[in-house]
């Protein structure tokens, strides 16, 4: 054959083996150092096997050319003869670069390959404790670990070994490496060995005996005095000592040299973390773990385990922390604790990592370490088989006693096998901590091909990987709910089940006050073998996740069971939860977030279509709502079915309102949570005032028709005041508003004013009757002359009282008058004419000044109430609405004639006015804007949270929790929220003096 001949077939052959540049791998096997072995087509053949048989063969190279030449003889002639040498050297050089380098520096560590060659044999602590006893110095311990290392790769490459047993072993080394670093800093330091204890307790992967190839090792240290030692000073003294020798023993293995790093030692999971002492005594960390320590801190202790130094006081410490791990679960807001830490776990991802994020990422291996661990320590406290430390083991033993489902568990524990193959593979190419998977195409079928892939590595892998962490992802959200329904639920003979006490624990532990109740609701629910149990029974295990997420989950899973009993015969109710995923999520939350929202819903069930569709819970405008009134209206028969049709209209408007802030305000998986508070304040002001505005139309237009047929006597407008003209109304708001009437040519006044009454009166009442519908209140109080005035007046009327009477009060009260409903033209006149009135020409008098302020100060002192907090009063307290717009009502009366801009109902608009026109400095205006939209958000939320208004944050704490929740705050964190209230409303009130009162 011809030499272009023979190279084209070298390089088919090299193609065939897996080389990907093969003029290098042909330029490698012609290297001196391989004449020997190059044309022996068992080589060929083995690199062919590897990951990456160009590295592979690099590799061998490098170290083949590292030997004397004796040595390599035998060297080569082993490689030949011996294949389970062959199999691992070369699967060890095709996998990981840094062993490669490991082995070109130290050429005689390859004989560490021919140790273990039976494929049961797997070492423990004591083999590795030999295989480092040599190394009396930093340097040479990590050699000794490199060499050490160098064999568990091996089998675990080769497949001698699965992920679990090679995380163990792994664990093992780290524990003898820990021994020996301990050994030399005591050699180092006779003196401080001699005065005491110190026992080093593995925490972390290592403590569970699952340890990666390159990770942080966690650890705890314990000291007490030598035995016969005198307490008070010797104590100090050996914790002195100990700080010494635990430092010494974390500066040998982390630090780098030309060996590298053996990897960074960890003390950060002691109590008080980074900021507290190094080593503590026993009953100095027991003290801590008692009084102080975190939910956290207490899952981290699950997998504490004693590793070196004085082991009877190491494994002293763990049997004395075990009984508070296992108490963990009973803390106040421990669910809560855990799924906030996972939450804030991937809410640091980088964004442009979290595709590629294997470990914190969503579907990753925290997920399933989080699901399992949370397990262990709810069912541990009475399941002594659950006191497991490998995240593996503890998932077969929540298998075999019940708390997940047999196939649950099969999956989870394949896919979590996988995800760690995927990690191991990733941190052995260079022996750096990573979890990130590389983007690189060379590097991505190396690592699909170490994993087994040969096909289509890049492809199988990528498939592979989102197979298994799609599975991940969804048994994370499932795993800890699902078995609830299985204690409660008709199950096949044979299948295991949660027994009702363990239902009950974990139900208890997820936040519910109340878990006999809430195993009556499931079973209520899931029971049975229709259709609709088999489908509740898929949607409860996510939905009790969002019920527990929420301050009140009996009041989410009982609203849920009462919406199901009332649609569940409905052949769209539970096919839209199922197969809509916003909608499920969506009902969790309103149904969980208060009372307002569910009790709406319940009214009319059928409104839970809204919560499906992506625009349905947009407010709809005043227009589109008054046509669909008047609509209504106008089928009924008779003025009282009229107005239910109406009010009908607003109760599932009220509904759609109240949904969309909850949502807006909490967030979902597919709606991120409204950044902007003000913009929600703005959006449920407006829509709550467009719906009164269309009711009270539909109303007008029913008691019309009903008395005088197609035209009134006399020309009529409702004028909407306070919030209701300001557009901030909030869901407990009444209506304020004024009623003017003028005669049409030809009827006589006594006959309009009779007229214009009768409709008043009537549209109160039927407004106000008692049916399934919330009423709508209106309120005519801010009328001329009160209550003792006339309900309604002529436009005359009311100019000749301004013209004489009127008070600077009612000039302050006008600010916000703006027609809503009835004669348009007559609505547009009034405004005219009280215009020069609520914006006066010459701006205010000093007395008139005096007289506002005056009334200010009178009303919060005669109108708080007894009792309440000022600090925490969002309507009259400090820094509350009346502060910020008495504030910015007296700025417009001031200068409104000269501004056009601060002529607006609204406040925030107003406010926007006089910081352009430089009435008022930005930051006193941004002031003033968070404390007023702080305000009216708590209004809304206690009204959301109780069914009932509000103007000061409940007493009952789980109420107050869900106004924390509503307002952007963690469980747990109400005392942040009220501290931030304060904060923002003291601030406004020293803006307010300065601005309302001079001061």
């Amino acid at each position: 054959m011809s030499a272009p001949g023979r190279r084209s077939s070298t390089f088919t052959r090299l193609l065939r083996h897996g080389f990907t540049d093969p003029s290098a791998a042909e330029r490698l096997l012609g290297a001196p150092e391989l004449a020997a072995v190059r044309n022996d087509p068992v080589l060929l053949d083995a690199l062919g096997a590897t990951a990456d048989p160009d590295l592979a063969l690099l590799g061998l190279v490098r170290l083949a050319e590292a030997q004397g030449e004796d040595e390599r003889r035998v060297f080569l002639d082993t490689l030949v003869t011996a294949k389970p040498l062959r199999d691992r050297l070369l699967g060890v050089l095709g996998a990981s670069e840094a062993l490669g380098d490991h082995l070109a520096r130290h050429p005689r560590d390859w004989h560490a390959l021919v140790t273990y060659e039976a494929a049961d044999l797997h070492p423990g602590v004591a083999e590795f404790e030999r295989g480092l006893a040599e190394a009396t110095d930093p340097v040479s311990l990590r050699v000794a670990y490199r060499r050490c290392l160098l064999s568990i790769a091996a089998r675990d490459v080769c497949g001698t070994t699965d992920v679990a047993q090679a995380a163990a072993e792994l664990a093992d080394l780290a524990t003898a490496t820990l021994r020996a670093a301990l050994t030399i800093a005591r050699k180092a330091a006779p003196e401080d060995a001699a005065v005491c204890r110190l026992a080093v307790v593995a925490m972390g992967k290592c403590g569970g005996h699952e340890l990666n190839y390159v990770s942080d090792v966690d650890v705890i240290f314990v000291a007490e005095p030598v035995e016969g030692a005198a307490q008070g000073a010797e104590e100090d003294h050996a914790l002195r000592a100990a700080t010494r020798l635990a430092s010494h023993l974390m500066r040998i293995c982390s630090e780098t040299n030309i060996e590298g790093t053996i990897w960074p030692v960890d003390a950060n999971l002691r109590p008080e973390g980074r900021n507290g002492p190094l080593v503590r005594t026993l009953s100095s960390h027991l003290a801590y773990y008692q009084r102080w320590a975190k939910t956290w801190e207490f899952q981290a202790l699950l997998k504490a385990r004693a590793v070196a130094g004085d082991l009877a006081l190491g494994e002293a410490y763990v049997k004395a922390v075990s009984p508070l791990v296992w108490q963990a679960a009973e803390r106040d807001n421990f669910v809560s604790d855990v799924q906030k830490m996972r939450r804030r776990v991937v809410d640091n991802i980088p964004a442009a990592q979290i595709d590629r994020e294997l470990k914190l990422g969503p579907g990753g291996l925290r997920d399933v370490e989080f699901a399992v661990q949370l397990l262990q320590l709810v069912h541990g406290r009475s399941d002594a088989t659950l006191h497991q430390g490998s995240t593996l083991g503890a998932l077969k033993a929540l298998s075999a006693g019940g708390y997940v489902g047999r196939a649950d568990a099969v999956q989870l524990d394949e896919a979590y096998r996988f995800l760690r193959a995927m990690e191991h593979r990733i941190q052995l190419y260079r022996l750096r901590r990573t979890h990130l998977v590389p983007q690189d195409e060379a590097d991505l079928r190396r690592l699909g091909r170490s994993l087994g892939l040969r096909t289509e590595p890049v492809r199988q892998l990528d498939r592979a990987w989102k197979r298994h962490a799609a599975v991940v992802r969804r048994l994370h959200e499932k795993i800890f709910y699902r078995p609830l329904l299985d204690a409660v639920a008709q199950l096949a003979p044979g299948e295991i089940r949660l027994s009702p006490k363990a239902a009950g624990q974990r139900l208890e532990a997820l936040g519910y006050a109340d878990p006999a109740a809430a195993l009556r609701h499931l079973e209520a629910l899931s029971s049975g073998v229709t259709r609709k149990a088999a489908i509740q029974r898929t949607l409860l295990p996510v939905l009790l996740g969002w019920f527990a997420d929420s301050a009140d989950p009996d009041a989410g899973l009982l609203g849920f069971r009462k919406v199901s009993d009332a649609l569940g015969k409905t052949p769209w109710y539970l096919r839209l939860l199922r197969d809509e995923g916003a909608a499920a999520e969506n009902l969790a939350r309103v149904l969980s977030a208060g009372r307002l929202a569910p009790d709406l819903l319940l009214r009319a069930p059928e409104a839970v279509a809204l919560l499906g569709d992506p625009e349905g819970l947009k407010p709809r405008g005043r227009a589109h709502l008054e046509q669909e009134v008047l609509a209504a209206v106008g089928r009924a028969d008779g003025a009282e079915a009229a107005v239910a049709a109406a009010r009908g209209v607003r109760r599932r408007e009220l509904f759609r309102t109240a949904a969309g802030d909850i949502i807006g305000s909490y967030g979902t998986e597919e709606s991120p949570a409204e950044p902007d508070p003000g913009a929600l304040v703005d959006r449920v002001g407006n829509a709550l005032t467009d719906l009164n505005a269309a009711t009270l139309a539909g109303a007008l237009r029913a008691v019309v028709r009903e008395r005088w047929g197609d035209r009134l006597p006399t020309r009529f407008a409702v004028i909407g005041m306070g919030r209701f003209g300001g557009h901030e109304l909030g869901y407990g708001s009444d209506a304020d508003v004024l009623f003017v009437h003028e005669p049409w040519d030809g009827v006589g006044e006594q006959e309009a004013a009779q007229a214009a009454n009768t409709v008043v009166a009537e549209m109160r009442r039927l407004l106000q009757l008692p049916t399934s519908d919330p009423p709508l209140l209106i309120d005519a109080d801010l009328r001329p002359e009160g209550k003792s005035g006339p309900m309604v007046r002529t436009l005359a009327s009311y100019a000749a009282y301004y013209r004489r009477w009127s008070l600077v009060w009612e000039s302050q009260a006008l600010l916000r008058a703006e027609p809503m409903a009835g004669d348009a033209e007559l609505g547009r006149r009034f405004v005219e004419l009280v215009d020069p009135l609520r914006y006066p020409r010459a701006g205010l008098g000093e007395d008139a000044v005096r007289d506002i302020r005056r009334l200010k100060a009178r009303m919060e002192s005669e109108r708080m109430p007894r009792g309440a907090d000022p600090t925490l009063h969002a309507k009259l307290g400090r820094g509350g609405l009346s502060d910020v717009e008495w504030t910015v009502q007296l700025l417009q009366m001031r200068h409104g004639a000269a501004e056009p801009g601060l002529r607006t109902p609204r406040t925030r608009e107003a406010l926007a006015a006089a910081r352009t026109a430089d009435l008022i400095a930005a930051d006193d205006a941004a002031v003033l804007d968070e404390a007023w939209v702080l305000a009216t958000r708590v209004r809304n939320a206690v009204m959301l949270v109780r069914g009932r208004a509000g103007d000061t944050f409940p007493s009952d704490g789980r109420e107050l929790g869900a106004v924390a929740r509503y307002l952007g705050y963690e469980a747990g964190h109400v005392g942040d929220m009220l501290d931030d209230y304060r904060r923002t409303t003291r601030r406004a009130r020293a803006v307010a003096e300065e601005l309302f009162y001079g001061a």
